[in-house]
């Protein structure tokens, strides 16, 4: 899921990337009556989901070496917290399952050293406890509770069966939330096998609740690196089973397949990929003629920068800060680095609590934003010594240096909303004048040798996922986008989409806008004939041409 991330992004080319309305799957929905409470016909449904079946830099983790749980301020050699690396970028990005019922330290046994079948008699997955099931179970059936959107176009195409035939390997955060996607696709006739993107994020409970149900998990909390590569590799690559639709969340297994298995890259109909790093992965095989099968990017999607990005962090930052370091914003200094989707919405937060926010930028556009919106634009060098929190969005390295972290004041809070561990110079921080304390889960007081202390959070990492938890309304906004890019891709007739990156069509995210207005009894406003005449629009849209900002 996910992940929010910072707005660097490789340049779009728009124009060259459209494609025709009158052949594609987007148009279709143009045809289309929608009402006012969002309601389609099932028979105009039919015709849309017509299947055509064939037949980096090394990142660090910290891994804790504690005795009795206690904390000195300067502790022994041998309580020194070992460090361990890992080499995926995207893998290393913390994730807290805040609603998870086990804790994977509960069984030190590794999953790949136990041999589990569930209730079917299968045995082709590989999660911490199959017997946690019936758990997982009920935090999905939670989660579909705020996923009425998904849950509807579920309901309705599921008759068409729009991706029979489709084999998907995924690659994603795996949740509660994930697990509703997933299911949806399966009830829209594909096969799937699944994996997480990330190490720390796997809600263990839930990937049992998914192998029971007989979907090909292999994840679970706590994976080492080697059990990361490992658990990708027995999703895409099985006997007698091959993909031909990759979804992806940071590129690790579309790269692992790339790599390891060319043939079965060459044979992929499509790739959906919803994260920063995985579209500029996407972007530099397209720019070096490597790419060879249609991908398409669901990051910059309307629905998802806006509602993931901006909206998402809106609530998230607080929730993060308030669980981790219970502060009281009003009157504190904050500097948020970057101004995009993210700072916009971690700034109106901060400032909404009486926080005085300062903000950093490269781009002018953006600076001009910020004063517009009544925050000071500064060099952080200018106020470094002053604030109580720094949160970096920038997508950029070394936003945080550690000259910096040298001089900031007496428990200063530091965090990254960013999308990986690289805004915040966290390794120079590793160091034997350092002393580190963990006070508690993702929370480390980084003590200097006269004292200070800076309260770095999530170890630099993503921290709305790390110590939170990101709505499930939100998550339904990007699943359901994911879930139509898959159905495009995978029903597009031959030649449509050619060996590169795609975006999602503008009628599509549309589509995904309307279906969640029901949610707040949301009713359109229609267009007459004269109206549409005069806009030179179709009165069922799409309604901004590709160039409109939103």
């Amino acid at each position: 899921m996910s992940e929010t991330a910072g707005d660097a992004k490789p340049e779009v080319k728009q124009a060259s990337k459209e494609v025709k309305e009158s052949e594609n799957v987007a148009e279709k929905y143009s045809a289309m009556t929608v009402s006012k409470n969002s309601e389609i016909n099932m028979g105009e449904l039919s015709s849309v989901f017509s299947a055509v079946p064939t037949h980096k830099p090394v990142k660090k983790q910290i891994q804790f070496v504690e005795e009795k749980q206690e904390f000195s301020r300067f502790p022994t050699k041998a309580g020194r917290r070992s460090l361990s690396r890992s080499i995926s970028q995207s893998s290393t990005d913390s994730y807290s399952s805040a609603a998870s019922y086990t804790d994977s330290s509960d069984d030190e046994t590794s999953p790949r050293d136990k041999t589990q079948v569930n209730s079917k008699g299968s045995s082709d997955f590989c999660v911490k406890n199959i017997k946690q099931a019936e758990f997982g179970r009920r935090e999905i059936e939670i989660a579909e509770q705020d996923m009425s959107a998904l849950i509807s176009l579920r309901k309705r195409a599921q008759s068409e069966k729009p991706l029979a035939g489709a084999k998907i390997v995924g690659c994603t955060h795996i949740t509660a939330q994930t697990a509703v996607l997933i299911e949806t696709l399966v009830a829209l006739g594909a096969q799937c096998r699944w994996t997480a993107c990330n190490i720390y994020s796997t809600q263990n409970e839930v990937a049992a609740a998914l192998a029971e149900r007989g979907v090909a998990a292999f994840a679970w909390k706590g994976e080492s690196e080697d059990d990361f590569w490992w658990c990708i590799d027995r999703c895409a690559n099985t006997e007698g089973w091959q993909p031909n639709m990759i979804l992806d969340d940071g590129g690790d297994l579309t790269h692992w397949v790339y790599k390891k298995y060319p043939n079965v890259f060459k044979k992929i109909r499509g790739i959906v990929e919803e994260s920063v790093t995985g579209v500029h992965r996407l972007y530099q095989l397209s720019k070096a003629g490597k790419l060879c099968v249609p991908a398409m990017n669901v990051n910059d999607s309307v629905t998802k920068q806006k509602f993931d990005n901006l909206y998402c962090c809106r609530e998230s930052i607080l929730d993060g800060l308030k669980r981790t370091t219970d502060v009281m914003f009003g009157g504190k200094q904050v500097v948020v680095c970057g101004y995009g989707e993210v700072g916009k919405g971690c700034s109106a937060a901060l400032k909404a609590l009486g926080a005085v926010v300062y903000v950093t930028e490269i781009d002018p556009i953006c600076a001009l934003q910020a004063c517009m919106d009544g925050f000071r634009v500064v060099k952080l060098n200018e106020v470094i010594r002053l604030v109580d929190v720094i949160i970096t969005c920038t997508g950029n390295k070394n936003v945080v240096t550690r000259d910096q972290l040298d001089r900031m004041k007496n428990g200063c809070i530091v965090c990254n909303m960013g999308h990986s561990n690289t805004e915040i110079d966290v390794a120079s921080l590793r160091t034997p004048e350092l002393t580190w304390e963990r006070v508690r889960s993702q929370v480390d007081h980084v003590i200097w040798p006269d004292g200070k202390r800076v309260i770095l959070l999530a170890e630099g990492r993503l921290l709305n996922l790390s110590c939170s938890t990101v709505p499930t309304f939100v998550l339904s906004i990007t699943a359901t986008t994911q879930a139509l890019a898959l159905i495009e891709l995978y029903n597009a007739p031959e030649g449509r989409y050619k060996q590169d990156v795609y975006l999602l069509p503008k009628k599509m995210d549309e589509y995904v806008a309307s279906l969640h207005l029901a949610t707040f009894d949301a009713h359109l406003t229609e267009l007459t004939d004269e109206q549409a005449k005069y806009l030179g629009l179709n009165k069922n849209g799409p309604f901004k041409p590709n160039y409109y900002r939103y």
